[in-house]
């Protein structure tokens, strides 16, 4: 099986508007268990079929030329799954990046990441900081991983670095508003995201970027993460399209 990052404008995007995409797409990556389940097979398998998914979204992605793409990869309460489970999910980013970083460096991808980076392991922490090292000066889409992540403790670091800053008169406490503490968030380098998808057909955030979805759109899909391809992708961003953003107005 191919599975080079490919580039292809002359594929069917007769449906979808290019003037209208979401610069930023946050997805919660929902299934990779119930998809292995279904099959008879181990969880393990599902997010290693899961790993292909991202592959084939980062893909399209870049075609669609999108700013940014943030997966949640590995949350803050997901430590409490079973060890050997937990070790495999670790292990994924190195994989992952192993594999696929030559066509990310290829198509312009920049690597980054938000969350705890410190509680990851390291050989986690070693792949993901050579990948970040790699495509740090690339300009094309921001694939940002979410790991080791959890938006409540997001927003207690930016109020602890909000104080800090107050007490070092570093700020004004007068100077505090949204925009300031956006500055202040793991995501600060990032448009807030346009656009959240969920696979698996739960329909709930999963504390996954609170402050920065206020005036997202959401999708859900009953689709399972292994089964999530291009052809869905391109349904969330055509629902997305349809979509009337008032932003609080009429």
């Amino acid at each position: 099986m191919d599975m080079k990052f490919k580039t292809k404008k002359n594929q069917d995007m007769t449906s979808l508007d290019p003037t209208n995409v979401p610069k930023h797409v946050a997805i919660i990556m929902d299934g990779n268990g119930r998809w292995a389940k279904k099959r008879g097979l181990p969880r393990f398998a599902g997010h290693k079929e899961g790993m292909k998914t991202i592959k084939k979204v980062v893909e399209r992605a870049v075609e669609l030329e999108l700013e940014a793409i943030t997966l949640y990869a590995f949350s803050t309460e997901n430590w409490k799954r079973p060890p050997k489970e937990v070790e495999f999910i670790m292990k994924l980013p190195s994989q992952f990046l192993d594999t696929y970083l030559p066509e990310l460096i290829e198509n312009n991808v920049k690597v980054t990441t938000i969350g705890h980076y410190e509680g990851l392991p390291e050989f986690t922490k070693k792949a993901v900081q050579y990948s970040v090292d790699q495509t740090k000066n690339n300009t094309g889409l921001v694939l940002n991983f979410a790991l080791n992540y959890g938006s409540r403790s997001e927003i207690v670091d930016a109020v602890k670095n909000v104080c800090q800053d107050v007490n070092s008169d570093k700020i004004n406490i007068n100077d505090i508003d949204e925009e300031l503490i956006s500055k202040y968030l793991y995501t600060n380098q990032l448009p807030d995201p346009d656009l959240v998808i969920r696979t698996s057909g739960e329909q709930r955030l999963s504390n996954y970027l609170l402050w920065q979805v206020a005036y997202a759109e959401f999708y859900f899909t009953e689709k399972l993460w292994p089964e999530f391809n291009h052809e869905a992708f391109d349904e969330a961003i055509l629902e997305f399209q349809n979509r009337k953003r008032r932003f609080g107005g009429l």
